[in-house]
């Protein structure tokens, strides 16, 4: 930078050039002793470089902070150095050719001293925005950077104070060399952003420019220190500014030799300057502009020292593009011109700017999520490679920080993954963070809700266990477990074991102190739903109305506790009540489809099934997409003879499903369920009526006829390949192609329903519902035998389908088979007493078999149900948590 002439360098000034840009600070005050005796003529040169070693050395053993009391140490300690700089001046200074260095140097003096516009006065003398481009030794290139990057810290410490004379000035002089003219109209804090911006980007260039040149110089590029873990660890807390002060230094010090000479080599005037340039960029609200200055800087060629900056500045980039740029306003990686500099005008040449990584084959984001899933990879990278394993005590301060960079990383990649549907690579990246986070239940957490999210059931309830161990007073994680058991793994005790548990961990005045009490009683609901005993089941039911009016009581304003007691009371037959508490659930939340498909239900049970469609019409206008209601309404319009308008139902559905589903499952690889069969994963309509999916408890007649109801469903499997993707989707499908099926009945097209079946056998031939309906379809053509083996199928699969146990006992008394038609009712009495068409054929069994006292209760129960009966059962609906 100076003008001296390096031809007539000594040795010892090409020795103390040496220290100087090596830092050693003290061997250079000890070689300005021989530089004085050498010739008196340097005694200018003597004196700079005295003033320049006390500043630096005073500089690293003291961290810059804005503090009145670190100003008055600072203007103490720094006299000496002052006074040296202060001689370097004048017409001797400009001979020697150190006056611009001593200016520059001056500068960062009175910087450190909080006399920040006596900085910006020397930066004028220096006439730092008028230096031209050229060759710089280390020490110049470092000398420049930080004078930018101080120059930029003044003027945003003038953004709060009213500016003075001698700042304008500098002011004026930035905009002269930036190209910028100064309209009237033009806020001068904006204008001071501008200059600020123009400032901590050159300085940014020009620090990464020399930490280049020291790797090159030093012989330790980066490709050679690839595995040297990095020390230096940057806090983006640490460099938001703030109006009236600022703060700059490391985030935590660097441990060892090899971690102080990466600080050292930096300094936290670059590391701030490297970090400040974007977030002011997004202050102006320059977001686009901010984008491209994140993006320079992590294309430039890596060093030691950016190796964990690198990581802030990645994770920050990634956080600006998921939270600020939509896809509408995103523009690609170096789409346009790459420039840098904010200010117009300031085309500058390429000797002061960093070198980038260049090559035919680097791989180049086409779309915001192929830059934030890169940005967060590289960061996650970089994050692991710094986590410390040993669980020592002397490193609980570096292991805590690491987790830190590591749990931030891993917080927006699950928000990146989950809003683009890549929840199989968020579950690879935290299967890896597991051999870091020992008893880190943030980590562990997480891990299990993107195992939830995979349809990864059994080992996300594992990892829940864990996460419950690490957090023994938290009832969240037992609230997942419940919930995990209920809604996929249908082991409904298990769930309410966990419910137990959160609802023993909660404390008064938690946040949601009813969701453990509601829990308990849809475990309970769910315990009777299932319960093929009387007393077992009214037991459950008591327990569950119990629970559920104190989740009421604790928190009134809970839509889905009023919901679930809605519920309770209609599976009870208390329709009043559950009327009134399914309008006071919707008056808490009226967009909520759970609530307005039981509200359709409870008004067909009340005779009101043309109101039921209403609510259902209207419930569709808000979610047109949802399979649920217009499962409900094809099977009202069915209910109310209108079976044509059901047919377009019904098809609609179909086009719905592929809307929703078909490009999700498009070139998706099989995933294998490791916890439901493929029968169980639907939830909705009657096909969700009491199944199960054991048959352990069935007798050995029972096995048998499950052997033959197999042997017969495998003629269909010569044709049959798994579907790819996630099993719940194609069972939905099987679902809508038998309620077409059922439709096709209604109007008298058998061929058509046929065809419906077999579109659904591909999927899944042994699903126990295609048995069912393909007797259905025998029964219509009054082939008996055929229907009584099909439904025998049916039962032998599941023997709690109750609707094929119905089906099959009325075809045994069309075959005159009255004991066993009477055996199978009874049998599907017990499973669900409240359906009137069983106990109207069980009345007439009764009637065959000469019971007529029997018959009579029979007929009179069903007239007194037959009243209050849904057009669907109520635990048609599918389990809800939201």
């Amino acid at each position: 930078m100076a003008n001296r002439n390096m031809r007539n360098t000594t040795k010892v000034e090409a020795l103390i050039e040496s220290c100087r840009s090596e830092g050693k600070w003290q061997r250079v005050i000890e070689l300005t002793d021989e530089l004085k005796t050498g010739s008196p003529h340097n005694e200018c040169l003597a004196n700079f470089l005295v003033g320049e070693a006390r500043l630096e050395n005073y500089l690293e053993e003291n961290a810059l902070v804005a503090a009145d009391s670190t100003f008055g140490r600072a203007k103490s300690g720094l006299g000496e150095a002052r006074r040296y700089l202060n001689l370097a001046l004048g017409e001797s200074g400009q001979k020697a050719g150190i006056a611009l260095d001593a200016y520059l140097l001056l500068a960062k003096l009175c910087f450190a001293c909080g006399e920040y516009e006596q900085s910006l006065d020397n930066f004028v003398k220096a006439e730092l925005n008028t230096l031209a481009e050229k060759e710089l030794t280390l020490r110049s290139l470092k000398i420049l950077a930080e004078s930018y990057a101080i120059k930029g810290l003044c003027l945003e410490q003038q953004t709060s104070s009213k500016p003075s004379s001698k700042f304008k000035k500098a002011e004026k002089d930035t905009e002269m060399v930036c190209g910028y003219h100064c309209f009237n109209v033009l806020n001068c804090t904006i204008m001071l952003r501008l200059f600020q911006i123009s400032c901590f980007e050159r300085a940014s260039d020009l620090g990464l420019l020399y930490l280049q040149e020291y790797d090159i110089v030093s012989g330790n590029s980066s490709s050679n220190n690839s595995t040297a873990g990095s020390t230096l660890n940057v806090n983006a807390s640490s460099v938001q500014p703030s109006s009236s002060s600022f703060a700059i230094s490391s985030t935590i010090p660097a441990s060892g030799p090899s971690g102080l000479e990466v600080n050292r080599r930096m300094g936290a005037i670059l590391e701030t300057a490297l970090q400040r340039a974007p977030i002011v960029l997004i202050k102006t609200e320059k977001l686009q502009e901010a984008v491209e200055r994140y993006r320079i800087m992590l294309n430039a060629i890596e060093t030691r020292a950016t190796q964990s900056l690198r990581l802030t500045l990645a994770r920050q980039l990634a956080e600006v593009l998921l939270r600020g740029v939509s896809g509408t306003i995103y523009a690609p990686p170096f789409a346009g011109k790459s420039g840098g500099g904010t200010l117009r005008g300031g085309s500058s040449k390429k000797l002061w700017k960093p070198r980038k990584y260049a090559a035919r084959q680097q791989f180049n984001p086409r779309n915001q999520q192929e830059e934030v899933i890169l940005l967060l990879l590289i960061a996650e990278a970089l994050a692991v490679r710094d986590t410390v394993l040993s669980q020592s005590p002397e490193f609980k301060q570096a292991r805590q920080h690491a987790m830190g960079n590591v749990t931030a990383v891993y917080d927006l990649l699950t928000l990146a993954t989950v809003r683009w549907g890549l929840v199989q690579l968020l579950n690879e990246s935290f299967e890896k963070a597991l051999k870091f986070s020992f008893g880190e239940q943030h980590v562990w957490r997480q891990y299990g809700l993107s195992l939830m999210a995979a349809e990864k059931h059994s080992h996300a309830l594992r990892v829940l266990q864990e996460s419950m161990k690490l957090t023994p007073s938290d009832p969240l994680p037992c609230l997942l477990a419940s919930r995990l058991c209920y809604e996929s793994l249908e082991t409904v005790k298990q769930g309410l074991d966990y419910a137990h548990q959160a609802l023993k961990r909660e404390v008064k005045g938690s946040l949601r102190p009813s969701r453990s009490q509601l829990f308990v009683g849809i475990g309970h609901q769910q315990l009777a739903i299932q319960s093929n005993l009387k007393s077992e089941r009214d037991a459950c039911h008591k327990l569950a109305l119990e629970a559920l009016e104190r989740a009421v009581q604790q928190d009134g304003n809970d839509h889905l506790a009023e919901y679930y007691l809605s519920l309770q009371y209609a599976l009870l037959g208390q329709l009043t009540e559950a009327l009134a508490h399914i309008r006071f659930a919707l008056a808490l939340r009226m967009e909520h489809a759970p609530c307005l498909h039981l509200f359709a239900l409870l008004l067909t049970a009340s005779r009101r099934p043309r109101e039921a469609l209403g609510v259902v019409d209207d419930a569709l206008h808000e979610f047109p997409d949802n399979l649920q209601l217009l499962h409900v309404k094809a099977h009202l319009q069915l209910h109310l003879e209108d079976a044509e308008t059901a047919l377009a139902t019904v098809q609609h559905m179909l086009a719905v499903w592929r809307d929703v589903y078909e490009a999700q499952l498009a070139g998706e690889e099989e995933k294998h369920s490791d916890t439901k069969s493929g029968v169980h994963l639907a939830h909705s309509s009657q096909m969700s009526d009491k199944d199960s999916n054991s048959v352990y408890a069935a007798s050995l007649a029972a096995v048998s006829r499950v052997e033959q109801a197999l042997s017969e469903a495998a003629s269909s499997l010569s044709s049959f390949t798994q579907r790819p993707g996630p099993r719940r989707p194609w069972m939905l499908q099987i679902e809508i192609w038998l309620l077409l099926a059922d439709v096709y009945m209604r109007i008298d097209q058998p061929n058509e329903a046929l065809n419906c079946i077999h579109e659904a056998s591909q999927i899944y031939p042994l699903s126990h519902q295609i048995m069912f309906m393909r007797g259905q379809i025998h029964v219509y053509l009054e082939q008996w035998l055929d229907a009584k083996q099909c439904f025998l199928n049916a039962v032998a699969a599941n023997p709690n389908h109750i609707e094929a146990l119905r089906a099959l006992g009325e075809t045994h008394l069309i075959l005159g088979e009255p004991r066993l038609a009477e055996k199978m009712l009874k049998d599907a009495a017990k499973l669900d007493p409240s359906c009137p068409k069983i106990w109207f054929a069980l009345g007439k069994v009764m009637e065959i078999l000469g019971d007529f006292h029997a018959s009579a209760d029979c007929f009179a129960t069903s007239l007194q149900l037959e009243p209050s009966c849904p057009v669907l059962p109520f635990t048609s609906i599918p389990l809800v948590f939201e």
